[in-house]
């Protein structure tokens, strides 16, 4: 007998706060099926706030406070079963995060979790991605954030190793990042991936899937390295204004875009890879799957 359930993921990033919803379709002796129902997604850019000043400035915190009432109140329209709520890098960061985390408690009854990297990059890492990859190759997956991106190695289907680097758009943006940074994750990629002949990227995240998008490409197919850096030259080239109205990218897309697609060439470039597939998936993706296992452990 089909069961269907739905739960709710609520990604509170540095960039941008996402509600997904997603249904589960459960079957006896069949694999369990997520389907995507809805996905919203707001941009407050909190990590603009808390990577200068180290706070969640009062502006953002009112709109923190209304966009979870109205994730709230989708939730209970969609009748979400269960739901999860993670803060990643600008929350782990700021100063009022805890304070923050108990007003959203009062004002919405939502309970945010804030996450650190390795548990991130751990979620990340629950999504279905062998679904999507050959499990006899290797994987780069990179997901690239507004405070941080996160990268686990893939072989033969089993993650050999994650870790989490504070390099993301909206740090990048206010050049709040350290050539020495840069240097660490070379350093992380070229000593994880020598021992591989052949090595492709996974990427997630907002920029890539809307490259991947517009490229025109079909679902599946991946983007080479050319493809690529012809697309950083060509952003590069215009202006922010031009990128919205040339590219029709969104205001909040079009200057943490430039950063974005930066951190992919980087990584492509020392892991030798010359392609990247962009799956369409991310940490809220996790966090569903994180909650389907919690439920049937408890079981």
């Amino acid at each position: 007998m089909l069961k269907i359930e739905k739960y709710g993921a609520i990604d509170i990033g540095s960039n941008a706060v996402r509600l997904l919803i997603s249904s589960v379709h459960q079957e006896d002796g069949k694999a369990t099926r997520f389907k995507k129902t809805s996905l919203v997604r707001v941009p407050i850019r909190l990590g603009e706030d808390v990577f200068k000043s180290k706070e969640v400035s009062h502006e953002n915190i009112t709109r923190m406070v209304d966009t979870m009432q109205a994730y709230q109140l989708l939730m209970r329209t969609h009748k979400v079963v269960r739901y999860k709520a993670c803060a990643t890098s600008a929350m782990r960061e700021a100063e009022n995060g805890e304070e923050i985390v108990q007003l959203i408690k009062e004002k919405t009854g939502i309970q945010i979790h804030i996450i650190d990297g390795n548990h991130e990059a751990a979620i990340i890492a629950m999504t279905d991605l062998h679904q999507l990859i050959n499990t006899d190759a290797t994987y780069l997956y990179v997901d690239v954030g507004g405070g941080s991106t996160e990268f686990t190695l893939y072989h033969n289907g089993n993650s050999i190793v994650s870790r989490s680097f504070k390099l993301g758009t909206v740090r990048l943006l206010n050049d709040l990042v350290s050539e020495q940074v840069w240097e660490d994750v070379e350093y992380w990629i070229k000593k994880n991936t020598e021992n591989y002949n052949r090595v492709a990227l996974i990427g997630s995240g907002g920029n890539i899937n809307n490259i991947f998008k517009n490229s025109g490409k079909s679902m599946g197919k991946p983007l080479s390295f050319l493809y690529l850096s012809s697309y950083y030259k060509l952003l590069n080239s215009l202006t922010y204004e031009e990128r919205i109205w040339q590219l029709n990218l969104n205001q909040d897309r079009a200057d943490v875009i430039v950063p974005a697609v930066r951190i992919y060439l980087s990584a492509m470039k020392w892991s030798n890879a010359r392609e990247i597939h962009v799956p369409k998936i991310g940490l809220s993706d996790g966090i569903i799957k994180s909650l389907y296992n919690e439920k049937i452990n408890s079981q």
